[in-house]
């Protein structure tokens, strides 16, 4: 059996196919550039991992795969090239990846990786996602079936290599505009090929250029469509409970309207497999997915949830979630900790940033975690006036409160409300204490 080896393997995403190529009997190899979660895990699942990136890993691989992250000096891809071993992107190494299989693959800017994983709890087989379900503990499951849910990422374009049989489409919102030259019309198209690639399709239509596509979709109206929506908490755990059209109730792990529009699109895409009666009593196998909306510890007078949102679409929703969630248990206020990730990001969307945070009782900003990006200046303070924001270096998890050091020497310990981090980058370890 061949031998790949995976330069950037911490990655969430490349560390699912991974895992994928080495339940298929591949052996693998991989590296990053240092330890994580992700990393001590892949040791333990018999994959050879070391840190920090050497040209000593480098030996008798048949190909080699790297992430988005690898820059072309990279040691370990200068020295592959040197020997003649075939090197290839993410991206390009797909088609190999999900050759042969029924793939189910889900895009947009929001809501990607929840609609995945609930697809993936509603039919059997593979999955490729791009977050840990909580239903199987990984970011991966393998099935010896041809059908595979696949996460697929408009980031790079890579969505268009991944040969759907179905193709979900959350949102088509403007993100990773760099990759496309801030070309609109060239973003549109990706999608528009990502969805003519499919034989079947389903998209959210009151997305604003989704809702202009004439090709033949399911389509669904979440204003129409989804009715009689109910949040519900029990024992601490979110849920949303919601009509679809005429096919009755549902409900979802999660809290908030996108849970309600993430699983109709997932319901409406496996109903082209099974029968309703089986998506129903699949969908509450769904135990949510790692960083999003995720209840790291609850009593009756605080509450900490960890969060992935890193765009304000996202974090508006998230928070309306959050207040939802709060009312119900009666807490008495709402505490967003905001890490800004990427600097391009952060200054292509300040207005948006500005505002997704109304009516949060108070606003810890921490640095942004800039993922190997030059500074960009942007007054915070200034900015961020109107919430009279704390800000501070990082976070520390002490038992049920988080504590950290303003940048006048203050300490500050938040043990009660509802405290709900944002962001992609390490925040999330913080707040886990990890």
């Amino acid at each position: 059996m061949k031998k790949v080896h995976f330069i950037g393997i911490g990655g969430i995403g490349i560390s699912a196919i991974a895992r994928f190529l080495n339940e298929k009997g591949y052996t693998i190899s991989g590296s990053d550039i240092k330890e994580s979660k992700i990393t001590n895990e892949l040791r333990s699942e018999g994959i050879e991992v070391i840190t920090p990136h050497s040209k000593d890993a480098i030996k008798d691989q048949d190909f080699v795969v790297y992430s988005a992250a690898i820059k072309p000096d990279n040691i370990e891809l200068k020295q592959a090239k040197e020997l003649g071993i075939e090197c290839f992107s993410r991206k390009e190494i797909l088609p190999f990846v999900l050759e042969g299989k029924k793939v189910f693959s889900v895009a947009g800017a929001h809501g990607k990786s929840t609609t995945s994983a609930m697809l993936a709890s509603l039919i059997e087989g593979s999955a490729i996602i791009g977050a840990v379900s909580k239903q199987f503990g990984s970011n991966m499951r393998y099935e010896p079936s041809e059908n595979v849910v696949f996460e697929a990422d408009e980031s790079d374009s890579s969505f268009l290599n991944s040969n759907p049989y179905l193709a979900i489409v959350t949102n088509a919102e403007p993100e990773h505009m760099e990759h496309y030259d801030y070309d609109m019309e060239k973003f549109h198209a990706a999608y528009r090929g990502f969805l003519e690639r499919a034989k079947v399709r389903v998209i959210n239509a009151e997305d604003e250029f989704l809702a202009t596509l004439k090709l033949d979709a399911i389509r669904l109206y979440p204003s129409t469509d989804i009715t009689d929506m109910t949040m519900v908490v029990r024992d601490f755990k979110p849920y949303t409970s919601f009509n679809l059209k005429n096919l009755g109730r549902f409900e979802a792990y999660g809290m908030g309207e996108h849970i309600a529009i993430d699983a109709s699109l997932a319901i409406l895409a496996a109903l082209d497999e099974i029968s309703l009666k089986q998506i129903r009593q699949n969908l509450l196998n769904f135990k949510g997915t790692k960083k999003r909306f995720d209840v790291l510890c609850a009593n009756n007078n605080f509450v900490l949830i960890d969060d992935y949102a890193h765009h304000p679409t996202e974090i508006k929703a998230t928070l309306k979630s959050a207040f939802e969630y709060a009312k119900i248990l009666g807490l008495s206020r709402v505490v967003a900790i905001f890490q800004p990730h990427r600097y391009t990001r952060l200054s292509a969307n300040l207005d948006g940033f500005r505002e997704c945070f109304s009516g949060v009782d108070e606003l810890v900003i921490l640095p942004v975690y800039a993922a190997g990006e030059s500074p960009i200046d942007v007054d915070m303070k200034s900015e961020f006036k109107e919430y009279n924001p704390v800000f501070t270096k990082q976070v520390c998890r002490v038992d049920e409160a988080i504590e950290f050091v303003d940048e006048f020497g203050v300490k500050h310990r938040l043990d009660d409300g509802l405290i709900v981090g944002f962001g992609a980058g390490d925040i999330s370890t913080q707040l886990r204490g990890e």
